[in-house]
């Protein structure tokens, strides 16, 4: 007897194949500027699987609008319009930003919903002078390292419709919070919620971010390709980002090639993979459309829920 699912399989050739793909585009120069470091999805990859994507949270948007039209209309409410907001998860390096990017510029050319923002949850992190001191470092991107009220009252504005809504701004390059620099949200037709720890829930939590979307996707792959795709990206930062002084990981810049192998192949057992496997993926089967990608970064299916 097959084992019951609550998603349904859609393989990659049919998800190709579906929506009209007449309001979206993404030029070449776009793209590369939106892909992450070592992400090698291709434009094709964006015909197949991103248009078609877009096009479907575009109805669901429309379909949003169209109910709180109509029971606003019923209840004789005129209360300030709230966003609809799409959350993103997945593991470190899966390419759960580049999704958002993506979806970003897709989204926002659609005429009747043109204002799309993105955040990501890494703003909500703790500095690390906060992380230090509670001897948390080594602990960073596991649920106790993130602000939570603050994220959650971020939400909670954005979703009661307030404007001028403010966002703290990560900086991967200096690795902590950027002092005194905030992201305004206002007015926002569509808002990305991007990070790991966005589906995730807790026994001490009577409300959680989750509470606050509309819909949700979860970027999936095997620990293997994770852990590869984890390797190459750190090579990758060592030959560019690394080579900053003002770099966290400055220090890591000079590492040989064999030594960088091993202490990538190291964080990533340590701290990544564990993260991965207590707190991010028991939140995967929260989401409403999960992605499952193969070795070369490409979307081998979509299992949507039924």
């Amino acid at each position: 007897m097959p084992k019951s699912s609550p998603y349904s399989t859609v393989e990659r050739e049919r998800w190709a194949s579906l929506g009209s793909r007449m309001h979206t585009s993404v030029t070449p120069e776009q793209f590369e500027q939106l892909k992450g470091l070592n992400d090698q999805v291709s434009i094709q990859e964006v015909n197949d699987i991103y248009l078609p994507l877009a096009e479907m949270i575009h109805h669901r948007v429309m379909a949003s609008m169209q109910l709180h039209h109509t029971l606003s209309s019923f209840l004789q409410l005129d209360g300030p319009k709230a966003p609809f907001i799409l959350g993103i998860a997945g593991s470190v390096a899966a390419g759960k930003s580049t999704t958002a990017r993506l979806l970003q510029v897709l989204l926002s050319q659609y005429d009747s919903h043109p204002q799309v923002d993105m955040v990501t949850t890494d703003g909500f992190l703790y500095p690390n002078a906060v992380l230090q001191s509670q001897g948390m470092m080594n602990k960073k991107g596991f649920p106790q390292s993130y602000d939570t009220k603050r994220l959650l009252r971020f939400l909670t504005d954005i979703k009661s419709g307030k404007p001028n809504v403010t966002a703290p701004i990560y900086s991967h390059l200096v690795y902590d919070i950027v002092p005194d620099q905030e992201q305004t949200i206002n007015s926002s037709d569509i808002l990305i919620v991007e990070g790991i720890n966005v589906l995730q829930v807790s026994r001490e939590g009577s409300i959680f971010v989750s509470d606050f979307f509309d819909y949700s996707i979860f970027v999936d792959a095997s620990e293997q390709h994770l852990e590869q795709w984890y390797v190459e990206r750190f090579n990758l930062l060592r030959s560019t980002a690394f080579q900053k002084p003002e770099s966290y990981f400055h220090r890591f810049a000079g590492l040989q090639e064999e030594e960088a192998q091993q202490l990538a192949q190291q964080i990533w057992r340590d701290i990544n993979l564990v993260n991965l496997t207590e707190n991010i993926l028991p939140t995967k089967p929260r989401a409403e459309l999960i992605l499952v990608k193969g070795e070369r970064h490409g979307v081998e299916k979509i299992l949507m829920r039924k």
